[in-house]
């Protein structure tokens, strides 16, 4: 191995770029005032204490509007009381933080969780300097997965409920189900916590106020779904790529949803290999993907969760590598990771990527990939994983 290679696959080294890379975002947006994210998510606490509205305009404190639950009010809590120009370092580092302990807890080498941490470090600067909760919520998937592999079905749930009452994207981690040993306490302890989960910010709060937040919080996500049709920083979707690509603004969600649920869930059909864990990577993998470009609310930092996806689903390859998934990677970095950023032409960043959402074009092409893996891959050669079929 090369001197950069040894470099690069270097624990330290590797942890250092993790965290340096996204503490100099954040510092930067500190410095320049450019953290209204920050204020959105810090007033929903605030505004759950004093029982206002979480999903009215606020403009004497923030831009924008609250999308996320009342849960999510519990969550920064704890930040709130510190300074905001180090409250919001803090919450940066806390989601920093959150992912790199879900991916080390993959059960891939070493080598392999550093792997995907190098080629996901860039796009979690991206979520950084617009402060987003996005680290956390990719984390919540990938530990939702990691945590049905161990048969802590109990914990699993927790994270599922938790992620799906905070950003709705916790959802996703249903798609394990199939993979629980204990299906039966897997349903009840899912039942369990969505009780407790969503009853919990009664407890600063008030019943009645948080029920009708949660009535609320439908409307919002609503209206917010009309609205990012009409803008260029949301919609960076497959139904994004095509509505603007086509000039065809009408085109309704469900024309593109529902196909590819269909391919989603064609993995379902070679059942045989749910134990298997190449198997399980991809669609932890297709998981990840899917649940950014298919929601019509996702801009250029949530891509840090289908991003991690990308990343899972490369070193989870067949070896040797074929120069094709070699070329998708690239794309990915290129046009998916670097575009917005200063290493990437503007001129087409601006003219090209941005106008049409093509951040999502490398992701769904490697999606699409992921999808004909599933349904054609030999799961009886020994592959890329350390551990490859689970007792």
């Amino acid at each position: 191995m090369s001197k950069l290679g040894k470099l690069l696959l270097n624990k330290y080294f590797v942890t250092i770029l993790w965290f340096g890379l996204s503490l100099a975002a954040v510092i930067k947006q500190t410095a320049h005032h450019h953290i209204n994210n920050y204020f959105i998510y810090k007033y929903t606490f605030v505004n759950l204490l004093n029982q206002h509205n979480l999903y009215t305009p606020q403009p004497q404190f923030y831009f924008d509007t609250n999308h996320y639950g009342p849960l999510f009010g519990l969550l920064i809590a704890p930040f709130t009381y510190l300074p905001d120009s180090i409250g919001v370092i803090l919450w940066v580092l806390f989601n920093v933080s959150v992912l790199y302990i879900a991916i080390r807890q993959l059960p891939f080498t070493l080598n392999q969780q550093l792997a995907v941490l190098l080629i996901c470090a860039h796009e979690l600067m991206t979520a950084a300097f617009a402060v987003q909760f996005n680290p956390s919520m990719a984390a919540i998937i990938i530990l939702s997965f990691v945590f049905i592999n161990r048969k802590q079905d109990f914990w699993a749930t927790l994270l599922i409920v938790a992620g799906t009452l905070i950003k709705l994207y916790g959802i996703v981690g249903l798609a394990f189900f199939f993979f629980s040993k204990d299906k039966v306490k897997f349903i009840w302890s899912f039942a369990l916590w969505s009780v407790v989960l969503y009853a919990l910010p009664m407890l600063v709060s008030s019943p009645h106020f948080v029920n009708q937040s949660y009535l609320d919080w439908y409307e919002s996500l609503s209206h917010k779904n009309g609205e990012n049709t009409m803008s260029t920083m949301q919609d960076i979707s497959v139904m994004g790529m095509i509505r603007r690509v086509f000039n065809y603004p009408q085109l309704s969600n469900t024309l593109v949803l529902l196909p590819g649920l269909l391919l989603f869930a064609t993995a379902y059909l070679r059942f045989k290999w749910f134990s298997n864990m190449q198997f399980r990577y991809l669609l932890l993998a297709s998981t990840l993907i899917f649940t950014v470009i298919f929601s019509t609310g996702s801009e250029s930092p949530t891509y840090i969760i289908a991003f991690t996806g990308v990343a899972i689903w490369f070193m989870n390859l067949d070896r040797p590598i074929t120069g094709f998934e070699i070329f998708l990677l690239v794309f990915a970095l290129l046009i998916t990771s670097l575009s917005p950023s200063d290493l990437f032409p503007k001129y087409i960043n601006k003219h090209y990527i941005k106008p049409y959402a093509f951040k999502a074009l490398p992701c769904f092409v490697i999606w699409l990939r992921i999808i004909y893996e599933t349904l054609t891959r030999n799961f009886s050669r020994k592959g890329s994983a350390e551990e490859v079929v689970l007792s």
